[in-house]
């Protein structure tokens, strides 16, 4: 019984090791050495050995270099994807729901490191809206989703992030992390973020955000006119955050 029970806790550790393996890769298109794994992971080089060359096995991870470099493999790659796409299966119905009940375009987007990656839209039905294009990208600091991702992280890793100083992109974009954070403040407090023609003249937009099935930060925003936006914060406000309410507990459903 014991030796069942050494042996589950053996596997699992494995399993975890690998995974923090597979982690430290992520983003890491020129691969990285095994010493560097080993060092960005705290783990025995010849530990990592074994567990790289497992994952070579399944074709988790490849060579990058003729002299050693490993990086994420085709199999992750495929599998990555598909969960993507299967998020964006699972999000969509939420989606077209809030575009139909306030006439608005939707967009759905991923975070990647300093900047937003729009992987989903529902276009509104008013006849002066707003289009963006799927796989554009976007800055964190001057964008309602943007900003919704920034409040979920500590001060000092927006700074990491992002820097102390913004470009400028409309005479309305918050230049310096003080500001920022200040506005970021009240996004902490009330769920929501908002875009008051900080990135584009004539658009305001309020955003959201959450985690997808794996972890990953990805964002809901409402992009809006800036003639008709002040009537209407409120309301796509209330709006999203409850979108997201349903989303997280449909995901949380499906995972049970």
């Amino acid at each position: 019984m014991n030796r069942h029970v050494t042996n589950n806790k053996s596997q699992v550790q494995v399993i975890a090791r690998a995974a923090t393996i597979l982690r430290a890769l992520e983003e890491e298109n020129a691969g990285l050495s095994l010493g560097q794994i080993a060092q960005r992971v705290n783990l025995a080089r010849s530990t990592v050995q074994r567990i790289v060359s497992a994952l070579e096995t399944e074709k988790l991870v490849i060579a990058a270099t003729p002299n050693g470099r490993v990086r994420l493999g085709p199999t992750i790659l495929r599998l990555a994807a598909s969960v993507r796409s299967d998020f964006i299966s699972l999000a969509r119905p939420f989606l077209e729901r809030l575009s139909e009940e306030l006439h608005e375009t939707v967009d759905l987007s991923t975070v990647k490191k300093d900047h937003l990656v729009f992987i989903d839209q529902v276009i509104g039905s008013q006849r002066l809206r707003t289009v963006s294009a799927v796989g554009e990208t976007f800055p964190l600091y001057c964008t309602a989703n943007g900003k919704a991702y920034l409040a979920r992280l500590s001060e000092s890793a927006i700074e990491a992030l992002i820097g102390r100083a913004y470009a400028q992109r409309t005479p309305k974009t918050l230049m310096r992390i003080d500001v920022l954070l200040a506005d970021l403040k009240t996004a902490r407090r009330t769920g929501v973020a908002y875009d008051r023609e900080e990135h584009t003249l004539g658009i305001c937009a309020v955003g959201v955000a959450l985690q997808d099935p794996l972890g990953n930060s990805v964002a809901i925003s409402v992009p809006v006119p800036s003639q008709r936006f002040p009537d209407r914060q409120t309301l796509i406000a209330e709006r999203l955050i409850a979108t997201k309410r349903a989303m997280e507990t449909h995901m949380n459903s499906v995972a049970a």
